[in-house]
């Protein structure tokens, strides 16, 4: 009996994943150059963690695309279902990358509660601003094919983490320039850890 997934639907599908996963890789690529550049012309500590938290998640984009890419492969005698296992692989890896900013995120907010930083509130704002703006345009473009594909749903959750960081980081931003509460930007990266670790153990399961 012959596998459906095999036919031009699911090539065709595959092919479709792939170019929102390229589109996607190229946003978060270019919000990361952004904030690096950012964070060397303020020296804002935040940003520079948050450009961390980009990287990390322009990694796990970088390997759901490879996936995708290897996908498109026919099966063989030795792989009979071609390579469509690479999907859940890549899923999982994005998922232990997740995991692993988040507990990066936590360490991180609850040294800042214990030594505060100077933050650079402006360069905060604008670069939070920034950050989600290119992270909508990413979640527009993953949104329409997250249900078919375990590795477009992993993709997705990781745009919205780097959606919800951005807003946390606008947020700490405005409350340091109203406010001059620097432990504001400590807890915003708390808040990220708390956003990222469920939804790192969801896919993980």
């Amino acid at each position: 009996m012959t596998d459906s997934t095999h036919g031009p639907g699911h090539q065709h599908g595959a092919g479709s994943s792939r170019s929102r996963l390229a589109i996607a890789f190229g946003i978060t690529a270019s919000i990361l150059v952004a904030e690096v550049i950012g964070a060397w012309l303020t020296g804002s500590l935040a940003l520079l963690v948050d450009a961390g938290h980009m990287l990390t998640d322009a990694g796990g984009l970088l390997v759901a695309l490879i996936a995708a890419n290897l996908m498109l492969r026919p099966a063989t005698d030795r792989r009979t279902w071609g390579l469509l296992r690479t999907e859940v692989l890549a899923a999982g890896a994005q998922a232990t990358v997740l995991l692993a900013v988040g507990i990066y995120a936590l360490i991180e907010g609850l040294r800042r509660l214990a030594e505060p930083a100077e933050v650079d509130a402006d360069g905060l704002l604008v670069f939070g601003i920034i950050g989600l703006a290119g992270n909508l345009i990413a979640l527009a473009v993953l949104a329409g094919g997250r249900d078919g594909s375990l590795n477009l749903r992993a993709a997705f959750l990781e745009v919205v983490n780097d959606a919800l960081g951005s807003v946390a980081v606008i947020v700490s931003a405005v409350v340091v320039a109203t406010t001059g509460w620097t432990r504001a930007d400590a807890l915003a990266g708390m808040v990220i850890a708390a956003l990222i670790l469920p939804r790192a153990f969801v896919i993980l399961r």
